[in-house]
């Protein structure tokens, strides 16, 4: 049984609409979280060692952090093809967009999100790289893994969704996000979320 500690509108909802892209048979446990505006509190009932989300429990293991779950989720479910399972030809490339998901792309646009625009010439170059990577990648196919659509899509969709206003005017980034926005997947996943007001009144009682 795979249980996932989830927060409505966090960073944990990219995990909700994978496991409706796979399809799995997954316990979605609402959860409380501190938020960047200074609401919300840990929940005990996380199993979180920070506090934070996601959090998966299968068969008794503990899995944190988005791109570790992703991975063990398309590794656990390969018949969804949505992962690159070890030996496949495409494993490298997949390993290789979730770890820029969070190493490159995420650091560069939480500061931008949160408000803050950084001038100084490293950061600003980073930046311009992490656009230069993803727009040169999607000019010449339709998703990141090439022709099919895959995880790496919605860990790295996912982010970009949220963070549209926040990257240069581009056809092909606009045409991209049209393709996975609107996935009868990713809209079952969007009413499943759940209300981050009902968690924290719930964590509250």
């Amino acid at each position: 049984m795979l249980t996932l500690f989830h927060a409505p509108m966090s960073r944990s909802s990219r995990l909700v609409w994978l496991m409706e892209e796979l399809g799995a048979d997954c316990d979605i446990r609402y959860c409380d979280i501190r938020r960047m505006d200074g609401s919300g509190g840990r929940d005990p009932a996380n199993p979180h060692p920070d506090g934070k989300v996601p959090a998966l429990i299968h068969d008794g293991a503990l899995i944190t952090e988005c791109a570790a779950v992703a991975l063990y989720l398309t590794d656990l479910l390969p018949e969804a093809g949505m992962g690159a399972p070890v030996g496949h030809r495409d494993r490298g490339e997949y390993l290789t967009w979730l770890a820029w998901g969070a190493g490159e792309l995420e650091p560069v646009l939480g500061p931008r999100l949160g408000g803050h625009v950084p001038t100084d010439p490293y950061s600003v170059r980073r930046y311009e790289d992490v656009v230069d990577r993803l727009l040169d990648r999607l000019w010449s196919a339709p998703y990141l893994m090439g022709d099919r659509f895959s995880a790496a899509d919605v860990m790295i969709g996912s982010t970009l969704i949220w963070a549209r206003g926040h990257l240069p005017e581009s056809p092909t980034l606009d045409a991209w996000i049209a393709r996975i926005e609107n996935r009868p997947a990713r809209l079952r996943a969007m009413a499943r979320d759940g209300d981050i007001a009902a968690t924290t009144s719930n964590r509250a009682a």
